[in-house]
């Protein structure tokens, strides 16, 4: 949500930064009801002040033992003309706030312009992209070929998009998440956290999934939410609260199933697990001080590399164009895969991170502040997300980055722990 004042002090700036979004200037709008609602508020004060003023001369006339019928009339149509302007001022409130929801973050200046992911800006890549001696198939093939992988069973149970994982995979899956929660936990100082995925309305409100990105949710008939990640619930549990800065930065993650109705990606990614309507994820969230958070998207990033570089993955860092960036984002740095049997077997690189800077952007949403030791005023904290990493896609890459010429899978060494030292899947 944006900050009204700035928008009244320099509403240029404001509408050059909406225009980078690829937006028409919004001031003007925006401006027009926040003048008339101030004045309205102007005038409901005078109007108090006078209805006081009256209202104390009707005792006084009463005392005298004069007729007060007039002035008990004029203070009933006062009372009457105040309260059609305090409708009015609540409705256009609620206009505003309306307005100010429904528009993006302004973005980093650092960030590149560009129309769409075509015009992103690879920062850095690490490793090799995998070569077989063989042709290299797709986690598809590979799933179903173990036995493990039953999109049939899932179209059964829930209709498309929607897979069951058996055996090897099913543990796999386990294995990942453990994996992932030990050493973000263990080394890098996050703190789990197991939320809700069921949320109200204004939570999703707070991190800037509504109301704008209703139809990609999926919403239950008692007005709540299935989570579209572990994002919302974690950044909301500062929501409505002043924090002492010595307690930041907050640093939290969690597991959790993710749900998306993909309403907006109609026809996009339609084999396999690359895009679930239900996927499992690794969220990691940071609440900081405003100094703190530019530092704190390179920490963050560094920390999801981190679990890709154990899993011997080769990968790329992209920093995202203004015209990819999220809703809630100022600046946003994509973490991309290298999945050797998509795109036909030539292979290619797909998100399986992002990891992403808000600024105080969901902060004046959630209301989520901060205050120094022996200061009086507040400052809204800075809310930062990321994938640390989205659980089916790193088992789509560990399925095709490591798989063998007989169909069998390798099980990377940092995970064999976690599947009771077993090494390698395969048909049993």
């Amino acid at each position: 949500m944006h900050d009204i004042r700035f928008i009244r002090d320099d509403a240029k700036s404001f509408d050059e930064a909406m225009a980078r979004r690829g937006l028409e200037p919004q001031s003007d709008a925006i401006l027009a009801v926040d003048q008339e609602r101030r004045q309205i508020i102007t005038t409901l004060q005078e109007l108090q002040q006078k209805r006081n003023e009256t209202s104390r001369q009707i005792g006084d006339i009463k005392k005298a033992g004069g007729d007060a019928d007039a002035i008990m009339a004029e203070v009933a149509a006062i009372k009457s003309e105040m309260t059609a302007l305090e409708e009015r001022e609540k409705t256009l409130g609620e206009d505003l706030d309306a307005m100010l929801l429904s528009l993006p973050n302004i973005l980093d200046a650092g960030v590149p312009d560009g129309a769409d992911e075509s015009d992103n800006v690879e920062l850095r890549k690490i490793g090799e992209a995998t070569a077989f001696s063989f042709p290299a198939q797709d986690h598809v093939a590979l799933g179903e070929s173990l036995g493990m992988m039953d999109f049939a069973a899932g179209a059964k149970l829930s209709g498309a998009r929607f897979v069951v994982l058996k055996s090897g995979l099913a543990r796999l899956e386990r294995a990942l998440a453990s994996f992932m929660l030990d050493t973000h936990c263990g080394e890098f100082g996050y703190q789990e956290i197991l939320p809700p995925a069921l949320v109200k309305s204004e939570t999703m409100q707070g991190t800037g999934q509504l109301p704008k990105f209703a139809e990609d949710l999926f919403h239950t008939e008692d007005d709540r939410w299935l989570i579209p990640t572990a994002e919302v619930p974690l950044t909301n549990l500062v929501a409505n609260e002043i924090l002492d800065a010595d307690d930041l930065p907050l640093r939290l993650t969690a597991y959790t199933p993710c749900f998306r109705a993909e309403a907006g990606a109609a026809g996009r990614d339609t084999r396999g697990m690359i895009r679930q309507h239900q996927f499992s994820k690794v969220e990691l969230v940071s609440i900081v001080e405003p100094d703190q958070s530019d530092d704190e998207l390179e920490r963050m990033t560094s920390c999801a590399e981190n679990i890709l570089k154990r899993l011997g993955l080769s990968y790329r860092v992209m920093m995202l164009s203004t015209g990819d960036t999220g809703f809630s984002a100022r600046r946003t740095y994509d973490i991309e895969v290298w999945l050797p049997g998509q795109d036909d077997g030539k292979g290619m690189y797909r998100e399986i991170s992002s990891c992403s800077n808000c600024g105080p952007f969901q902060a004046r949403r959630m209301k989520a502040r901060f205050r120094n030791k022996g200061d009086k005023d507040t400052q809204f904290v800075h809310t930062l997300n990321g994938s640390g990493l989205a659980i089916g896609r790193t088992m789509i890459a560990v399925l095709e980055n490591y798989q063998q010429e007989d169909g069998s899978i390798h099980i990377p060494d940092v995970l064999q722990p976690y599947m009771g030292g077993m090494t390698t899947l395969k048909l049993s």
